[in-house]
């Protein structure tokens, strides 16, 4: 993800706009990048790599300018270099973006056309394209960004400044956080409320559609609709935040929601965005052609991606996989000889089972790699290979965002080692990768069941027990869906295979019984139809999430259903998990539970 800020004040800026990126570099340090409006003209300065490099620059090229714009860019579209470092600039303005437009090659195209001429591989450069477009046309430049916006599909957060306008900055966003401040005589714009915190105590956070207009003296906030809006004000510590629920009740539910921006942005490390090519992030070198058996090791929720990454590698480049929960892994003593890689699966890279087994499969020479969500964590120091998640910090005990990302980042490397290994053609390649860019929209539509799932919950909340059952890639997601349910509403759940019922589960079914079926219309759903009509037929109630045609069987008449929206088998496990995850977060909520702190856990578990 990238950082995001915005300035508009009475005095210099430049430096004030280093200072604040570098709050906001765990976001992304591929590139950084400033402009400013110089006596009406735009001055922009951008460097590869970290920040300090940037910094550096502005040494060395000190601009002056009261009004300004920053951003720190973590790459998708294009390499990570100078070029395709934001802001991005046309004759008439200077852009910034966090997210990912879904049709900027169709918007490219377009724009080509017209005779635009793009420098950059980004789909960033198609925004600013579009909104010069709008401003050729006699547009007023709120009105610009109003008609440009309406042609973009995805997730975006955008700050925009205009030549010769030196009391005007606009922001807007959809799907991707942006927040306003406002200061004496200065007012702010940043993807989070850590930018700001040097600035400013008082905050605004824009709501989803919102287009804020901000001046030295006003920030005026209009709807997706164009019609004036408020946004209540919050007083933050004043202190550097690191952290923030924004208009969240819990991070946890913050947290679900980042979801669609940020399995987009962990997909953009394993695939090329602009070609549709998987790739390996940085400093991975790993050849799978060579690779004929992988041993699978992570705790709790970790373990279960790595159950669906089984999946994953066996069906699509038929890699045998072991899978181990790392608490056992070096107990159990199993001969490696015959394995070529250990793959371990982490969020915090600190979990002590998992650092263990990691350094018991160096010990016996195998090559390692570690899927983990900070860069500078032991796992990821110790691994001869780290493919980074991009999740971002995750306070919520209750792993949500991580999860899906080590899902995508599991999906994305199997079809890598499919590549790799030639079972999965140039062709496929392409449609597989142009599935898995599909996953942030199918996320964000599933985001919309929220207040369905809450209301099933409140029934839920009166359940001192609670069965899930899955098939193939539904099975770890069953596993998942209980392990999030009991953590943190305390209500005891199982996950199993839904071919295990018959030999021993169902003999707790009875009418006090919820039961959640995943059951998305697959090779495997007949067979689920089974087994849901075996707890149907001892009076179990039935909670079903399926897609239109699992709906439209009608396997029982009194389920209570989730409708998700029809995809591809290897997205089920990223967006099925969204329902799970609000069933067990409502649930906790009508139980008046701790979500973020559950009793008893921790985040990351640093003892064995």
């Amino acid at each position: 993800m990238c950082g995001i800020i915005g300035i508009v004040s009475s005095r210099p800026v430049a430096e004030r706009l280093v200072d604040s990126l570098k709050r906001l570099e765990y976001r992304g340090y591929d590139s950084a990048g400033i402009a400013v409006l110089d006596e009406g003209d735009l001055k922009r300065l951008r460097a590869e790599g970290k920040l300090v490099n940037l910094a550096e620059k502005l040494k060395a090229e000190p601009c002056d300018g009261n009004i300004g714009i920053g951003h720190t860019r973590w790459a998708t579209h294009g390499l990570p270099n100078e070029t395709n470092a934001h802001p991005h600039q046309t004759e008439r303005l200077s852009l910034v973006h966090n997210g990912i437009i879904e049709n900027y090659r169709d918007l490219r195209a377009e724009l080509e056309a017209d005779g635009a001429v793009f420098e950059s591989q980004t789909d960033t450069e198609t925004v600013a394209h579009l909104v010069t477009r709008e401003l050729g046309r006699g547009h007023e430049p709120r009105k610009a960004v109003q008609e440009a916006l309406a042609r973009l599909e995805g997730a975006f957060s955008l700050a925009i400044l205009f030549k010769g306008e030196d009391n005007l900055l606009i922001g807007a966003r959809r799907g991707s956080p942006l927040v306003v401040g406002e200061g004496e005589g200065e007012t702010f714009l940043g993807s989070d409320a850590i930018a700001l915190s040097p600035f400013t105590d008082r905050i605004r956070y824009l709501e989803e559609g919102d287009l804020a207009v901000l001046t030295r003296e006003t920030i005026a906030i209009f709807d997706e609709f164009g019609n004036p809006a408020e946004r209540v004000m919050k007083r933050s510590s004043g202190k550097p935040l690191y952290v923030d629920k924004g208009n969240y009740r819990h991070f946890m539910l913050k947290e679900i929601y980042e979801q669609p921006e940020v399995i987009g942005h962990t997909l953009g490390s394993f695939v090329d965005l602009t070609t549709g090519r998987t790739r390996l992030p940085r400093g991975a070198s790993i050849d799978f052609s060579s690779i004929g058996r992988i041993a699978l090791s992570a705790c709790g929720t970790g373990y279960y991606a790595a159950l669906v990454g089984r999946y994953y590698f066996e069906r699509y480049a038929r890699i045998a996989c072991d899978l181990d929960v790392a608490s056992e892994f070096r107990y159990r003593e199993s001969p490696l000889d015959d394995v070529d890689l250990a793959l371990f699966v982490s969020q915090s890279g600190e979990t002590a089972d998992t650092l263990a087994s990691l350094r018991y499969a160096k010990e016996t020479g195998l090559s390692t790699a570690a899927i983990v969500n900070v860069d500078e964590s032991s796992i990821a120091r110790e691994a001869d290979h780290v493919l980074p998640t991009l999740a971002g910090p995750e306070i919520g005990v209750a792993s949500t965002k991580a999860f899906t990302c080590q899902l995508m980042a599991l999906a994305a490397l199997a079809v890598r080692a499919g590549v790799d290994r030639g079972r999965i053609d140039a062709r496929q390649e392409l449609e597989l990768t142009g599935v898995l860019q599909e996953a942030p929209r199918l996320v964000n539509e599933v985001l919309h069941l929220e207040e369905q799932i809450a209301d099933l919950s409140r029934h839920m909340a009166t359940k001192k027990h609670a069965l899930f059952l899955g098939r193939g890639l539904s099975f770890p997601l069953a596993l998942e869906g209980a392990l999030k349910l009991k953590e943190i509403s305390y209500i005891h759940a199982e996950g199993y295979a839904a071919g295990e019922l018959k030999h021993g589960p169902i003999a707790l079914i009875d009418d006090t019984m919820p039961v959640v079926v995943i059951a998305p219309h697959d090779r495997s759903f007949d067979k689920t139809a089974s087994n849901v009509q075996e707890v149907a037929a001892r009076g179990g109630e039935i909670i079903l999430l399926t897609d239109r045609k699992g709906a439209a069987a009608g396997i029982v008449d009194d389920a209570h259903t989730i409708v998700l929206p029809d995809m591809p088998e290897i997205l089920t496990p990223i967006v099925y998990s969204v329902p799970l995850q609000l069933l067990a977060y409502h649930t906790a909520v009508q139980m008046g539970t701790d979500v973020d702190q559950p009793r008893n856990l921790a985040k990351s578990v640093t003892v064995e």
